[in-house]
């Protein structure tokens, strides 16, 4: 597959370089070892690696997905041979550890960077590189709140390909509602835990792709108090580590069964137990665990993961969006059908499909969804490396503040939209698009689990509106609005459409200031939270507006099919995608009870 079809290279490029001006941050300490050259040879090879190890499988991944089989009554995952191969490449890249500290094997490049290498992957094979974003995840938890000798025994291996990492969350009986878990962690006299229960919905919780796996799992030890003050962290590995670090016996953790999903079928999905002594006959009854951080403190430690695991998922979401929208405009361009609108002469040749109306419409929808969730995305990848790294606390706080307010739409809206512009890659390619001969109906099975994936449109909304727009005295949320106004203030100076789109963000930024405000007077939180889903929508089309506007100052002058192409997209979006906030602005300050009001029985 040509790599033109997985992600546009010039379009990164803009973004990285003429928007969000990467470059500058290696004249930073932490960067000081990089510079535009070593930026464009990492991206080069991360297009490379995805194009020829990672694209040529993901169909083939896609139809043969993971297997349970059982030896001497143990479960074992069974993965498409050419998973581990194309994992190993990036690994042996260094690309596992692009953005980790030096000190644990890493390239130390910056966050925005890191996106933009993973999104390659996530465009060419999701199923595939789901394994790497889980085990990057898992090792910056571990750097941030494991203790030194966590960090030394199980984060190199893991960037090195040997270990792999998992996140053990949900269980059958509590799914997102994580007070109530049950899985239980006893203390023993060596300072080690005895895990038991079972988790489910474990991507990657089974395989043989390397030594071993690092599962990460939440659970609650025994009087450490109610709901999720109870809750506690621990490192809980598949095989347990001799004195010198090397892997040795098994741990009591048992694989159960495989959860098919409509899409990342490659990525083997699992339900574990822990504790049940099937891989561990005549020993002591428990998985063992390490404590990681504070008991009490689980939860906050892997809102750390979480965090980055939600715009690692909009990210991905924003390269499926990508991917179906390049395919879907081949198509159009060499797919010869009908003739323009008035055409008489029945004998005339037919023209491409780009070339009606409505197909246009179309792949500028698909445009307009990808190019924006894409920016978006590295656009918070900035903000990291601005939190981390910024010279001054001020601007580190801020940047905080805005990656906090703008995580549950990174999350959710490209989520929500590139499962759109998937729906129109299908429609562009008319009957053909529902076979599974072309690549748009897997993009589309793919991307539709993303608004699950690390919580709910509900979940996020409810992150939203109850709590991000309100935290610190409403900080963050002041913090858009003020960065959306600068925005607006260029705009309106540059003059023509950039003028028009500005003077339209304004007059919706400030209605939504005006509706928070009104909805959070409300006192009770199931009224606030009744329509939080209307209001993540709202706010989100009004953030990607802004990011468009940012883009469509970035192009400057330039006359050329790339900035007209970006001005089309801008144009579309304030004309077509805008003007449904309105609407919604309005349903929430009405205080609508529709919902509230139907009583479940009426259902």
């Amino acid at each position: 597959m040509s790599r033109d079809l997985i992600l546009s290279r010039a379009d990164l490029e803009f973004l990285l370089h003429d928007w969000l001006h990467v470059e500058e941050l290696t004249n930073r300490k932490r960067f000081a070892e990089h510079s535009r050259e070593t930026i464009d040879a990492v991206l080069e090879l991360a297009a490379d690696l995805a194009t020829e190890q990672f694209a040529p499988h993901n169909k083939r991944n896609d139809a043969e997905e993971p297997r349970f089989e059982q030896v001497d009554g143990v479960g074992y995952a069974r993965l498409h041979p050419e998973v581990g191969p194309a994992l190993a490449t990036a690994a042996e890249a260094g690309l596992l550890s692009a953005t980790m500290d030096a000190e644990v094997g890493g390239l130390q490049l910056p966050h925005v960077v890191g996106i933009a290498v993973a999104a390659w992957f996530q465009a060419a094979n999701p199923g595939t590189w789901a394994y790497a974003m889980l085990t990057v995840a898992n090792a910056n938890l571990l750097v941030a709140h494991g203790s030194p000798e966590q960090v030394r025994a199980f984060v190199p291996p893991m960037l090195e390909g040997r270990f792999h990492g998992t996140m053990c969350l949900s269980e059958p009986q509590a799914g997102s509602s994580l007070a109530d878990i049950t899985t239980r962690a006893e203390p023993r006299p060596d300072g080690t835990h005895r895990m038991f229960g079972s988790k489910m919905w474990i991507s990657g919780g089974d395989h043989e792709l390397g030594e071993n796996i690092v599962h990460l799992v939440l659970a609650k030890i025994p009087g450490g108090g109610p709901g999720v003050r109870g809750i506690s962290l621990f490192l809980v590995p598949k095989y347990l580590l001799d004195a010198d670090g090397a892997v040795g016996e098994r741990n009591d953790v048992t694989l159960v069964g495989l959860n098919h999903k409509m899409g990342y079928r490659g990525t083997v999905n699992t339900l574990l137990a822990f504790g049940d002594g099937t891989v561990t006959p005549g020993g002591e009854a428990g998985a063992v665990g390490y404590l990681v951080g504070s008991p009490g403190s689980g939860l906050a430690a892997m809102f750390h993961m979480m965090n980055e695991a939600r715009i690692a998922v909009g990210a991905g979401a924003a390269a499926l969006a990508y991917t179906g929208f390049l395919k879907s405009l081949d198509y159009a361009r060499t797919r010869p059908q009908g003739r323009p609108a008035g055409a008489k002469d029945p004998s005339a040749p037919m023209v491409p499909i780009v070339r009606h109306a409505d197909v246009r419409r179309m792949l500028l929808a698909q445009k307009a969804y990808a190019e924006g969730a894409l920016a978006l995305i590295l656009y918070c990848g900035r903000l990291v490396d601005e939190e981390r790294t910024a010279g001054d606390a001020a601007a580190r706080e801020r940047a905080h503040l805005l990656l906090e307010t703008l995580t549950p739409i990174a999350k959710s809206w490209p989520s929500q939209w590139g499962l759109e512009a998937n729906t129109l890659a299908i429609q562009v390619h008319g009957g053909y698009g529902y076979t599974r001969e072309y690549d748009v109906e897997q993009h589309y099975r793919d991307n539709r689990l993303n608004p699950i994936h690390e919580g709910t449109h509900g979940i996020q909304a409810a992150d939203l509106l109850g709590r991000k727009v309100v935290m610190n005295g409403g900080a963050g949320f002041t913090a858009l609005r003020e960065t959306v106004t600068a925005t607006v203030a260029r705009a309106e100076e540059a003059g023509g459409l950039a003028a028009t789109c500005g003077a339209a963000l304004r007059q919706a930024t400030d209605r939504l200031v005006e509706v928070t405000a009104l909805v959070h007077t409300c006192p009770h939180p199931e009224d606030r939270l009744a329509n939080a889903a209307v209001y993540l929508e709202a706010a989100g089309h009004i953030v990607l507006a802004w990011i468009w506007l940012e883009q469509l100052l970035a192009v400057q002058e330039r006359d050329d099919d790339f900035a007209n192409g970006k001005r089309a997209a801008a144009r579309y979006f304030f004309r077509f995608e805008l003007p449904t906030v309105g609407p919604r602005l309005d349903l929430l300050a009405a205080g609508d009870r529709t919902v509230l009001d139907t009583a479940p029985d009426w259902l």
